[in-house]
């Protein structure tokens, strides 16, 4: 019996995760199969002026073929999807990706709320976003639109973070679905996709 109530009604994924979340996306991305059946959207805090590499870094590991998108590029499904360094990353009515370089948001750029809270708005009940390690409060406001507008919202376990300040500051305005390490993450992700079998 699933303690999470899933289905296969689920359109997409979405992490936010600044410091301390590397290995936790790496745990994450490399135990996935590479026919994992949603898109993958991930906003992670980067130097904004290194362009290269985190990408290379996160593909050596990930089964799931992994991009930095372009501007309007259609969102497809058995992707992994990360903002680049220093833009904004939103997903827009249409199924497709938007980026900018507006004000930072959060001190950030990408900010993790302006990912989560696009895809609230555009996913809705389909959506399940998932916060991980970080030291300050982005992201917080875009899990409460999750939760908000009927997404599943996954914190990880402040204990096990890092640095906990971002999925506490989440706990702080919502109410978290599942507060869970990185390997009931990674399990929660695998039960999801027996759902598409």
């Amino acid at each position: 019996m699933s303690r999470y109530n899933l289905n296969n009604s689920y359109k997409a994924i979405v992490i936010g995760g600044s410091a301390g979340s590397f290995q936790g996306i790496i745990k994450i991305l490399s135990q996935l199969s590479a026919d994992f059946p949603l898109p993958i959207i991930m906003a992670l805090h980067r130097l904004k002026h290194v362009r290269h590499g985190f990408v290379e870094a996160l593909s050596i590991k990930s089964n799931i073929k992994i991009s930095e998108p372009e501007d309007k590029e259609s969102i497809r499904k058995g992707m992994a999807y990360l903002a680049p360094a220093n833009y904004h990353l939103s997903v827009e009515l249409g199924n497709y990706f938007s980026l900018s370089t507006e004000e930072m948001v959060n001190n950030s750029r990408p900010a993790i709320d302006i990912t989560l809270g696009s895809a609230a708005y555009l996913y809705r009940t389909k959506l399940v976003g998932i916060l991980l390690s970080g030291a300050n409060r982005d992201g917080a406001l875009g899990m409460k639109q999750i939760k908000d507008k009927g997404g599943i919202t996954i914190i990880q376990d402040p204990a096990e973070c890092m640095i906990d300040t971002m999925p506490k500051a989440a706990q702080s305005i919502t109410t978290i679905d599942h507060t869970l390490g990185i390997d009931s993450i990674v399990a929660f992700l695998k039960e999801l996709q027996q759902h598409y079998k």
